[in-house]
């Protein structure tokens, strides 16, 4: 990535910003904003130079995203939907698609979706589903193979930007072999399928994350990866994408409440008081520190993909990324005071936007027992509790 690409982040930020009380008080999907990431040619961002885009690695993502949520985490979050599906199909080299038997007319059609983005369609992901979350193996959604293509019918939720997007990356199982999972690119217009309006929620409002029904027919080359039951692989090989991705956001979100709480003393004079600029060098070393462990599994996924103690740090970088917002979105709502808690002020907004962050996949909880399966000698994708994808 060159230094256009968080040039461009870091000069949208404001207008991200500016928006973002708007958004959050209505629930409504800050169509402006994914105006102004098309127009500054960002959905492009992972996409490889050859077909158009930036061709940006996992670090440069990390610090667009960054900047993204220090200006709107609803519309970062969404960002980084887009930027998963766009990541992940593009860090398909050849020797890996070669060793997962990936077709040619497989990666053609991949890259037609690439060139897509780079000319400014945005995906969205509809993994998720009622009772089962984000966990691959767990899915009830399923396919079959019909003439001419694939046909999958169930329900996702918390698909964000739902009824926006140019198409949605879904996840299903086969009916003829549930053990086997793939991925599925389905255009917004496929007959068959429905948003239904369901979010209204704690903090993330303007993320539009509606449930979306599919009782679809797509052509053969929407399976991505030309061969069915891949999910679950490319879930091992590329964690950071179903991970630590989210991380960085949350660390935007985290400085956002940082530069809130330090306008909104300045404003009222409180800088005088020690307890109030003692939550805020806190607050300060905390969100520096998580900035840090993300920019480290950055590099690592870059350098070292797929290795153990890359995989630490991608877990390490999601659990310390959402508790580091919601506690010191929680501190500098206390430095503030009382006045902060009001509806319309940005602290107030932050605090629920930073408490999404322990509650995205994978949650707080699942990351540290990932951690501390790995900390104890054992295999954290193996002998966990519960199946991690």
């Amino acid at each position: 990535m060159s230094v256009d690409a968080l040039g461009a982040a870091r000069r949208l930020t404001p207008r991200l910003a500016a928006r973002a009380a708007e958004h959050d008080r209505e629930g409504t999907f800050p169509v402006e904003d994914f105006m102004d990431l098309r127009e500054a040619g960002l959905f492009g961002l992972m996409v490889p130079a050859k077909l158009g885009g930036m061709g940006a690695r996992f670090a440069e993502y990390a610090a667009v995203a960054t900047e993204l949520g220090r200006g709107n985490g609803a519309t970062a979050l969404v960002f980084n939907m887009h930027a998963s599906v766009t990541g992940a199909l593009g860090a398909v080299t050849e020797e890996l698609a070669e060793a997962l038997g990936v077709p040619d007319e497989a990666l053609a059609a991949r890259d037609r979706l690439l060139a897509e983005a780079a000319a400014g369609a945005w995906y969205g992901v509809a993994m998720s589903e009622r009772g089962a979350g984000a966990r691959l193996s767990q899915l009830s959604t399923v396919y079959e193979q019909v003439d001419g293509g694939f046909h999958i019918k169930g329900a996702k939720t918390f698909c964000s930007g739902a009824g926006h997007a140019d198409g949605y990356l879904v996840a299903a199982r086969s009916v003829a072999d549930q053990s086997m999972v793939s991925q599925f690119l389905v255009p917004a217009d496929a007959e068959g399928l429905r948003v239904e309006p369901t979010w209204d929620s704690l903090g993330m409002r303007a993320t539009a994350s509606h449930d979306l029904h599919l009782d679809v027919t797509v052509p053969t080359d929407r399976l991505l990866g030309g061969v069915e039951g891949l999910a679950l692989v490319v879930a091992q090989l590329m964690p950071h994408w179903l991970v630590a991705s989210y991380a960085a956001v949350y660390v935007g979100v985290a400085q956002a409440a940082v530069d809130a709480a330090v306008a909104h003393v300045e404003a009222r004079n409180l800088g005088e008081l020690p307890a109030v600029r003692a939550r805020i060098g806190r607050a300060d070393a905390a969100v520096a520190a998580a900035r840090l462990v993300v920019a480290e599994a950055a590099r690592r996924v870059d350098e070292e993909p797929g290795e153990a103690e890359t995989n630490r740090w991608v877990w390490r970088a999601k659990l310390l990324a959402g508790t580091t917002a919601a506690e010191v979105a929680a501190s500098m709502l206390e430095a503030a005071g009382t006045s902060a808690t009001r509806r319309g002020h940005p602290l107030e907004r932050l605090y629920r936007d930073a408490r999404c962050g322990s509650l995205h996949p994978a949650t707080s909880d699942v990351c540290a027992d990932w951690l501390g399966v790995a900390a104890i000698g054992g295999d954290p994708d193996r002998d966990g509790s519960a199946p991690r994808w």
